[in-house]
C-alpha cells in the first residue's frame, strides 16, 4: 500500500469575490491572474502592488478578519502582545483590539514582518489563530514594541488615551471639550468607529463658542458631513444668537461667506443682517476690544468724521434728531475720542469697500440685499456710513424710486432665491401664536406663527390693510 506524501500541496478553494477559484494556500500567486484580481477586489488592495509585494494580500486579509472579530468581543486575562511607545508613554494593547485601527495594525505587522525571516508564514499562522473552529487556544505570539510618531498638536496624552480605551469599549464618554483632541487622536489611529462618533457629538455640541474649531476640523480632515452641519447651524443662528456675541469674530470669511450665499440664512430683516456684517468688519479690525459694542459705536466707526459736527445722525439719540447744537459737539467729541482708541488706518474721504482694507470683503456685502432696507430711517443711517462705494447707494435708490413710480413692483427683482426681500419672525417656546406686521412700498402683511405642540409649529404670510386705508375707504363710501 503506498502512502501519501503528507509535504505534498493540497489545492484548497477559497473565496475570493463573485465566484470560487482552486488555489494553493502556500503560495501568494500561482499566476492566476482572474483570481488574483478577485481577491484584491475583495480585500480593496491594488493589484499592482499585491503583484509587486504578495504579503500585502495577507495583511489586509487579517485586518478584515480581525476588525470583525474584534467588534464585541470580551477581552480576556492574558499579557498584552504590543506595547506602543508614543508620547512619552507606554501602552499595553491585545491583537484583537490593535487591529480596529488601520494605524496600528501597520506599524504591527510591519514589526512582526521585520521580525522573522518568513514574514508570510507568521501572518498566515497568525490568520488562522482567528478562524473559527480552527484552534481552540491561541499559541503564544512574541510580544512586540512599536513607536508611534504624532506630529498634530491638538493630539493631547488624554485624548489619545481615551481613543485606545475606545478599541476595548464601544462607548465611552466624552464631551464637547474633549472631543477635537479624541478626534484627532482616531485620525491619527485610523480608528473610522470612533472618528464618526466623534462626528456625532460635534454636530449636536455646535454653539457660537465651538463653530469655528468644529468647523476647521470639518475642513482639515475633509469630514463634509460635519462642515454642512455647521454651515447650516449658522445659517439659523448667525442673526438672531452669534451676532449678539464676541464669539462673532472667531467667524471664519470663508465660513461666513458660504452663509452669506445660502437662501436658508434667517435673518429678522436686511438692516439687521447688515448690522451683524459691520459688527464682524469691526472686531476684526479691532481685536483688542473684549466686549461687544453698542450699534451707534460701530456706526460711528465708520461714518465721515463731519457728519457728527453737522448732526446729520439720526441714530445720535434714538432716531430723533438732537436740535441742542451744543449737546451735538458733545456727542461729536465723545465719539472721536472714542474712535480715536480704536483702528483708525483707512481714510476717511474714500469708502471702505473702496480701499485695500475693504477690498478681500467685498464679497462677503455683494451678498446682501440692500433693496431690502426699506426704513427711511435704515436708509438714512445706511446713507451716513462711510462704507459702500457712492454706486452702491445710488442704485439701492434708484431702485426704491423706481418701485414707487411703479406702484410697488420691483421690477429690478428677478431671482426669488437670491433677490426676494426677507423678513424673520422669532418664535419663542411659551408662544402659542404670535405675529409681526411688515410694510413694504404702503403695502402690509402680516407674518404669523401658530404652535400645534411641542414640536409642530405652522407658520404663513398674509395680505393686510392697514387701518388708516380702510378708514380712508369707509369715509369714501359714507360720502
Amino acid at each position: 500500500m503506498k502512502m501519501l506524501n503528507p509535504r505534498r500541496a493540497r489545492l484548497e478553494r477559497r473565496m475570493v469575490g463573485s465566484t470560487n477559484r482552486w488555489r494553493f494556500p502556500s503560495k501568494p500567486f500561482s499566476g492566476d491572474l482572474l483570481g488574483l484580481s478577485q481577491r484584491c477586489k475583495a480585500l480593496s488592495v491594488d493589484l499592482d502592488e499585491a503583484l509587486k509585494n504578495p504579503d500585502r494580500l495577507c495583511v489586509s486579509q487579517i485586518q478584515k478578519i480581525f476588525s470583525e472579530t474584534s467588534k464585541n468581543k470580551p477581552v480576556q486575562s492574558r499579557e498584552a502582545d504590543v506595547i506602543l511607545e508614543c508620547l512619552g508613554s507606554r501602552w499595553e494593547l491585545h491583537q484583537p483590539q490593535l487591529f480596529q485601527s488601520d494605524t496600528l495594525s501597520k506599524l504591527y505587522l510591519m514589526a512582526l514582518a521585520q521580525s522573522t525571516k518568513r514574514p508570510t508564514k507568521e501572518l498566515e499562522s497568525l490568520l488562522r489563530a482567528q478562524l473559527p473552529g480552527k484552534i481552540k487556544e491561541r499559541p503564544p505570539t512574541k510580544k512586540m514594541i512599536i513607536s508611534l510618531k504624532i506630529n498634530d498638536p491638538v493630539v493631547t496624552k488624554v485624548a489619545f488615551a481615551m481613543a485606545l480605551k475606545s478599541l476595548y469599549l464601544s462607548q465611552v464618554e466624552m464631551n464637547v471639550n474633549d472631543v477635537l483632541a479624541v478626534l484627532a487622536s482616531a485620525h491619527v489611529l485610523q480608528f473610522s468607529s470612533l472618528f464618526q462618533r466623534c462626528v456625532a457629538v460635534m454636530m449636536k455640541g455646535l454653539t457660537p463658542s465651538t463653530i469655528k474649531s468644529f468647523y476647521l476640523a470639518g475642513c482639515k480632515y475633509k469630514e463634509e458631513q460635519l462642515t454642512t452641519a455647521c454651515e447650516k447651524w449658522l445659517e439659523m443662528n448667525l442673526v438672531p444668537l452669534v451676532g449678539t456675541q464676541i464669539h462673532l469674530r472667531k467667524i471664519p470669511q470663508e465660513l461666513l461667506h458660504r452663509v452669506l450665499r445660502s437662501p436658508r440664512l434667517f435673518t429678522f430683516n436686511e438692516f439687521h443682517l447688515l448690522k451683524t456684517l459691520l459688527l464682524w468688519v469691526f472686531l476684526q479690525l479691532n481685536p483688542k476690544v473684549q466686549t461687544v459694542p453698542v450699534q451707534e459705536t460701530v456706526l460711528a466707526f465708520f461714518t465721515r468724521e463731519g457728519d457728527w459736527s453737522s448732526g446729520r445722525l439720526s441714530h445720535v439719540t434714538d432716531g430723533q434728531r438732537v436740535q441742542d447744537r451744543k449737546l451735538v459737539q458733545a456727542h461729536g467729541s465723545m465719539i472721536r475720542q472714542r474712535r480715536s482708541r480704536l483702528m483708525t488706518s483707512f481714510s476717511r474721504k474714500y469708502s471702505f469697500l473702496d480701499q485695500d482694507t475693504g477690498q478681500s470683503l467685498v464679497p462677503l456685502f455683494l451678498c446682501l440685499r440692500l433693496h431690502g432696507i426699506i426704513k427711511g430711517k435704515n436708509l438714512e443711517e445706511l446713507r451716513h456710513i462711510n462704507f459702500f462705494p457712492e454706486s452702491w447707494l445710488i442704485r439701492v435708490t434708484a431702485n426704491h424710486y423706481h418701485a414707487l413710480e411703479s406702484g410697488g413692483d420691483m421690477a429690478h427683482v428677478k431671482d426669488l432665491t437670491t433677490q426676494a426681500v426677507r423678513f424673520g419672525l422669532l418664535f419663542n417656546q411659551e408662544y402659542t401664536t404670535h405675529s409681526e406686521v411688515i410694510a413694504i412700498y404702503g403695502f402690509f402683511f402680516e407674518i404669523k406663527g401658530v404652535r400645534h405642540d411641542t414640536t409642530s409649529y405652522s407658520f404663513y404670510m398674509q395680505f393686510q390693510f392697514h387701518l388708516r386705508w380702510v378708514t380712508l375707504l369707509a369715509e369714501s363710501e359714507a360720502q
